[in-house]
This record gives C-alpha cells, structure tokens and sequence, in this order.
C-alpha cells in the first residue's frame, strides 16, 4: 500500500475552504476535560491530543427528543451514520451504525476503557452494514452516561481488533452522589409513533471507603407506518418497529486504601421488539384463504437480552508501576419468533406463530494493563504502558420449533411447496451449533511531551488468534504546537479486524423450489436448499468458499487544531483508510451451472446454491472532517455555537477474481455484485454539516441545530434500477425552563417534517414502500417530545 499525500494535502485546502466551524457538541470547557481513549498519559486534556476526539456530555444527549444512544450520538458527530432500516428481519430490531463510512463492524466500541461485546446478530439483508454483527450502542441505558469519546482515529495497536474507523467509549457516571429523574415522551406528527420512557440515577457512598452510582430506564415506542395504501387500503406497515424495553446498571468502587482501588460495573437490558414483513395478499400462492381471507402481514417478534460486568482491582504508587488487572463478560441472545404466518407446506393444519429459533454471544476478557512514568532527562516523564489480554468467544445458533422450518409436503394453489415460517424460516437443526475461539496479546506504548511545544506517542501490538493466526499492528502519533493558538497532529497507523465467529459459522438454510425441466420435457417444482452457508460447509466450499482472515488496513491522519480567540475551538482533520481484505457477503449463487454441477458431479443432492462470507474487497476510504464550537459571553447569558462538517468517499480499489473452483462451475458468477458495491461506496451520505446554537438567558435554555444530510444512492441489479437521493435539511429546537432543581422542555426533532425523496416505483402490482430505508435521518417526519426532569 502507498500513501498519496497529495490528496491528503487537498483534503486540508477543502477543509480550510470550508465556511464552517464545528464541534466537540459541547461547551468549550471540555478543551480542559481529560481523556481516556486514545492515550494512556494521566492527564491528557481534549485540546492537547495527539488524535481527533469528541467529548459528547450528557447535555448534548439530551438536546434530541430520542431515547435511543446511537440516535443521539449521530445528531453529534459528523462522521457517524445510523439509518433506520424497516423489513429487514433482525436488522429492524438491532440496527447498525457506522462511523466515517466504514462497515459497522470496524468502530470499536468500549464502556469505561474496557471491550464491550458484539450483537449476536448478522445483519443479512440490503440495509446499510450487511453481513455486519457490531455491537449495540442501544443496549446501554442513557442515564448511566458520563460522556462519551469517539476518537476519530485507527487505533487496533492501542486497543486490538475493530478499531478501524475508530473508537467509541462510553464513561459511565461514578459519583457517590446526586441524582436525577426525568420522564420524557413524544409522538409523530403524522399521529403514530407515541414514545415515552422513564429514567433516573442515584450516587450512594459505600461506608468510608466507596460508592456506587445506580442507573436505570425503561419506556415503550409505538410503530411508526409509512407505507402506501393500495386500491386505497392499508396492507403493509412500514416503519419504525414497536419497542419495548428496559435496562438497569450500575458502577462503583473501593478504595480501602490510597494505593489501591476495586471497581466493578455491570449493566443488564431486554428489549422487545415486533417488526413486520412484506404482506400477502389474499390471491397470493403463499396465502392460505381458509385461515386468511384477506391476506396476511407476517411479523418478527425479537427479544434482545444483554450483559455486561467488569471487575478488577487497581494499583497506584507515585513514581511507581501503576497496575489494573480486570475480568470482562459480555453476553447477548437474540431470539426469532414468528406472528401472523403461516408454513404453506403446512396445509391448514400449519399453526399461526412460530418460534424461530436464536443467536447467542459471549465474550471473556482478562486484562493486565501497567502504566509508569520515566525520567529520561526531557521536560516532563514519559509514560510507558505496557500489557496482555485473553479473550475467549463463543456463538450458539439454535433451532427453531419444527413446524418453522419442516416440509409438510402438501402444495399451494399452484402446487409449488413453500415450506417454512413464511417471512422468517427458522434455524433448523443442522444450521445449529456451538462455536468458540480465544486469542492473546501483547502491546507497549510509549508517549511523552518531548518539549513544551512537541509530543509524539508510539505504539505496537502482537496478537495471536486460535483459528486465523497471528497479527502485529503499530501506530506513531505526533503533535506541533507553533502556538497557543495553533498546533499540527499527525497519525500513521497499522490495523486489523478478525473475521466475527458469526461471519464464519452463522448458517440458515431454507428450502426452495425451482422448476426445473425433465428429460420428457416437462416442469417440475423441485425443493433445493438455499442459504447463508458457513465458509467451511461442504457446499459453500464448492462453491469457492476459503477460510476467513483478518482485515488488514492503514491509516493516515493530518490535522489542524486552532484556537484563535478566546472561546473559539475548530479541528481539521484530513484522514486515508486504506482496507485490504474486507470481509463481505457473497451475492447468492444459484445460477443453473451451479445448480447442476451441485447436484450431479459434485454430489450434493438437494442443494441448489447460496451465499457464503468471503476476503474479496479491498478499499481506500480518504475524508476530512471540520469540527468547532465558540462561547460567546453575552451581558446576561451564554451563546454557544457549534457546527460539524464530514466529507468522506469510499473507492473500491480491488474485487478479487472468482476463486478456480467457482469460475469452473460457472464462469458468468457474479461473486459481488452491483448493490453490495453500490452499499459500500454510495449508501452512506458523502457529505453531513451542522450547525446547532444554546442560547442560555436566566433560568431558561434555547436550543436549534440543523443538518443537511447528503446525497446517497441504492444500487440496483442495473444502472437503470439505481437511485440517487438528493441531500435534505432537517431542524431540531428545543426549550427548556428550569425552575430550582426541576427542568421543563418542550421541543421538536425535523420540526420542518422533512422526508427523504420517494422512491422511484418498480415493476409490479403493489409499491408499498414510498422511502428509502438507507434514509440517514429516517423517514418518520416531525418528532414532537416534552421532558420533565430532577436532579439532586
């Protein structure tokens, strides 16, 4: 891989062309907040890093009317991207988010400095982050935040695997103090949608020698249905799901000593969720007339459990090797159940529900992390960190009830057979299974400030995986201050991320029947079984499939941070990702080459192609992003005025060429096709800018932001199925009255009820979907919310 600094160096002319300042999104005193991400120096202050780091606080969390993390975090920073798909099985449940245009999966996500675990769900369909399982931001409760730092930076020789496009920490709140409670709630302007959640936290002390902060939430949200009536009835639904969920946490600590603390924190949540398919009319061959005369709308119904705990044990010695040795669980179960269907092979004596079957997760991680201070005769110590992790992980895929994925043998209207829980087939037994891994490593990292105006940071990792091998990974980091006012930081780095145990072992398989011409020329419906097979299943190997590896990338940074006035705070920062060996999903192959060749010399009776993950991507990401605020101190009140701007594109440099054995069977395969490719340089927007403003006069607070979301394009499986949508601004305000402890505030998410450009109508007889699902900001409309809180 080469470095192109010419475009690097154009990225930044853009940046300081650009009109606009952006923001950390909070108050310009974070400057003087210390950090935790990206560095191990003690005292690293937002404005001193080496790297791009936002500071996002509470008060930025709750200027939304959402009640969702993730949702919140995207109205923040300009780089992150979650859209809001609807049909699209699991993925309407956990929705994936994307940092810097990058595939979900390669944001790392911590909580308190330690890895938080993944989803156990793959996301399969065409929504943005296919073939991803990353982990949910939605399963940790909002109360408990402290803030959250994203650092905009590769950082896999800091922290390991997945941090690509960078790293997302979440502090929770620790104080033995204080408290707040607050009851919020909305609805749509088109009526639908109703929202309402109740929260609160509570500081305890711990007799003399710790404390302990509680946190808690739960709430409930209506679907939302955007769907276009046909012959001017409702049949679809197609929306946001209706959600109901709750979460609990909690994060304390010990200190029975100067030298030595205990911590702990844990955080359990369930969410349920009720998502819908796609309907069957009543004159559909899926449908069965006698149980549904109109028609029917299937439903997935998925209930996410998750854990979390970490414990340890910190040491600390003036001058001395510090030491924080800890234990790290992760657990989360997502299971499929099926409403309003019906399996057609069933006859009538098919039941109406059914369960699915589940996908289960969970992460072990032991860590031995030492930190000392060295004089080396410079200005100030250098501080040298040093240290090793196990983690071990496992993923279960278990099966559904029998009559989700069974073969009743009796035909439909047309005599086809259509066996399995129609919407959602379930996991069947021989999709099932247990699959585990475990890997160590190594890393050392070295930072100081070498002069008053010069700090530089190094860092290496070497990482050791049971089932791909190993990985050694680096990362230089500087910063030049020519001034108070001005300073120039620059990163190069090495990175990974290993394959998930779910892209290697998720399995489903379903049964399809394709008419296939007989000897005496007739038609015959024939079932052939067709899927997402595992890379080592025979077929998929058949087929071409290898064994999985890392994804390897190198990352470039150069930026600016400028502080020209008091109050005033903008960073550029212009960065190269380049990304060899994505892992990606296949399209599905099941061509009549493949077919034939599957069930004549290649002996597997019975199964007609499919899809399998796959190494066959390379990419290069470049982008800048533009972030400021400024405090203006009026006579009686504050103004505080932030705005963000990220460009980012995404080329795709190489798709590796059919492996032998795919390219004997069938010379035509397409491997990846026209919509994945379309997904990974186009589905996100190109471009995002905000501008948002707190005006602060007395007891009362005014917030506005808007945000032009950018274009973006669905590819189809022609040129002439793509569709570009042009880029929309949408506009938040918000008021707030706060009367002694107690806050009041009424306000409105796109209170312009802006919509993304419909979507062009295909062929066929029903067009129930008036929206795309790839929609950054979503496709609901105006969000109207009020708040009452508490805080002591």
């Amino acid at each position: 891989m080469s470095y192109k600094p010419t475009l690097l160096t154009a990225a930044i002319a853009l940046a300081l062309a650009t009109p606009a300042l952006a923001q950390d999104n909070a108050p310009a005193k974070t400057l003087d907040n210390v950090i935790v991400t990206g560095t191990r120096v003690a005292d690293r202050t937002v404005a001193e890093s080496q790297s791009p780091i936002d500071i996002i606080t509470p008060e930025v969390l709750e200027q939304t009317g959402t009640t969702e993390l993730a949702t919140a975090l995207t109205r923040a920073i300009p780089s992150l991207n979650f859209p809001r798909p609807a049909v699209t099985d699991g993925t309407d449940a956990v929705r994936p988010a994307q940092l810097r245009g990058l595939s979900p999966d390669q944001t790392l996500v911590l909580v308190n400095g330690k890895r938080y675990h993944t989803t156990a769900l793959v996301n399969l369909n065409g929504s943005q982050g296919r073939g991803s399982s990353p982990a949910d931001l939605n399963t940790i409760p909002i109360a408990a935040i402290e803030r959250v730092e994203v650092l905009r930076d590769g950082a896999a020789a800091q922290y390991g695997s997945d941090a690509i496009a960078g790293v997302i920490n979440v502090v929770l709140k620790g104080s033995d103090s204080g408290g707040s409670v607050s009851l919020r709630g909305g609805k749509y302007s088109a009526g639908d949608g109703a929202q309402y959640q109740l929260s609160g936290d509570a500081g305890f002390k711990l007799g003399e020698v710790g404390g302990v902060h509680l946190a808690a939430q739960a709430g409930h949200q209506n679907n939302t249905d955007r769907a276009t009536p046909y012959n001017g009835r409702v049949e679809q639904r197609y929306g946001d799901p209706e959600v109901e969920q709750g979460a609990v946490s909690y994060n304390g600590e010990l200190k029975p000593a100067d030298y030595l603390t205990f911590y702990s924190y844990g955080m359990a949540s369930k969410r349920k969720v009720t998502s819908n398919g796609y309907f069957r009319a009543a004159e559909d061959n899926r449908n069965r007339p006698e149980i549904y005369p109109d028609g029917f709308l299937p439903q997935i119904y998925n209930e996410s459990e998750d854990v979390s705990w970490v414990g340890g044990l910190k040491t600390y010695t003036e001058g001395g090797l510090n030491i924080d040795l800890s234990a790290n669980y992760g657990h989360n179960k997502l299971t499929f159940d099926v409403k309003h269907s019906l399996n057609n092979s069933l006859g009538l004596n098919s039941p109406t529900s059914f369960y699915a079957g589940a996908l289960e997760v969970n992460q072990y991680v032991l860590n031995a992390d030492f930190n000392k201070q060295l004089d080396w005769g410079l200005a100030y110590p250098v501080t040298l960190a040093f240290g090793a992790e196990w983690r071990g992980e496992e993923f279960k895929e278990t099966p559904g009830e029998e009559a989700s994925y069974v073969n009743g043998g009796v035909p439909s209207a047309n005599g086809s057979l259509l066996p399995g829980a129609q919407v959602f087939s379930g996991f069947k037994p021989s999709d099932s299974g247990s699959f585990d891994r475990n890997s160590y490593s190594f890393y050392a990292d070295l930072e100081a400030d070498l002069t008053d105006k010069f700090s530089a940071g190094l860092a290496g990792r070497y990482e050791k995986y049971s089932d791909f091998g190993d990985t050694g990974n680096g990362k230089l980091s500087l910063r030049y201050a020519f001034t108070d006012k001005v300073a120039l930081r620059a990163t190069a780095s090495t990175g990974f991320r290993a394959p998930s145990l779910q892209q290697q072992y998720f399995q489903s398989i379903a049964t399809n029947f394709i008419n296939v011409a007989q000897p005496d020329g007739s038609v015959v419906a024939t079932p052939f079984e067709i899927g997402t097979f595992r890379t080592n299943a025979a077929a998929a190997v058949a087929l071409g499939a290898e064994p999985l590896k890392a994804e390897e990338s190198t990352n470039y940074g150069l930026g600016l941070v400028l502080q020209p006035v008091d109050g005033l705070y903008v960073t550029i920062d212009a960065y190269q990702i380049e990304i060899d060996d994505r892992v990606v999903l296949s399209e599905n192959l099941t061509s009549t080459a493949v077919r034939n060749y599957l069930n004549g010399p290649g002996g597997f009776s019975g199964i007609g192609g499919g899809r399998y993950f796959t190494n066959a991507v390379d990419t290069t990401t470049r982008g800048v992003d533009v972030v400021g605020t400024y405090r203006w101190a009026l006579a009686a009140s504050n103004l505080d005025l932030s705005a963000g701007y990220n460009h980012n594109k995404t080329d795709i440099d190489k798709i590796a060429a059919n492996p032998a054995a795919l390219e004997a069977i069938d010379p035509d395969a397409v491997r990846i096709g026209r919509a994945e490719i379309g997904r990974i340089t186009k589905g996100s927007p190109q471009d995002k800018f905000y501008l948002g403003s707190v005006w602060s006069p007395g007891a009362w607070a005014f917030s506005a932001t808007a945000t032009r979301w950018g274009e973006f394009t669905t590819f189809g499986t022609t040129e002439a199925a793509d569709q570009t949508y042009s880029a929309k601004w949408t506009l938040d305000l918000a008021a707030t009255y706060k009367l002694a402890d107690w806050s009041f505030t009424l306000g409105g998410d796109n209170v312009l009820d802006e919509y993304p450009d419909r979507t062009v109508a295909g062929a066929g007889t029903r067009s129930y979907f008036p929206y795309s699902a790839t929609s950054p900001f979503g496709f609901n409309g105006a969000y109207l919310y009020a708040n009452i809180g508490y805080k002591w």
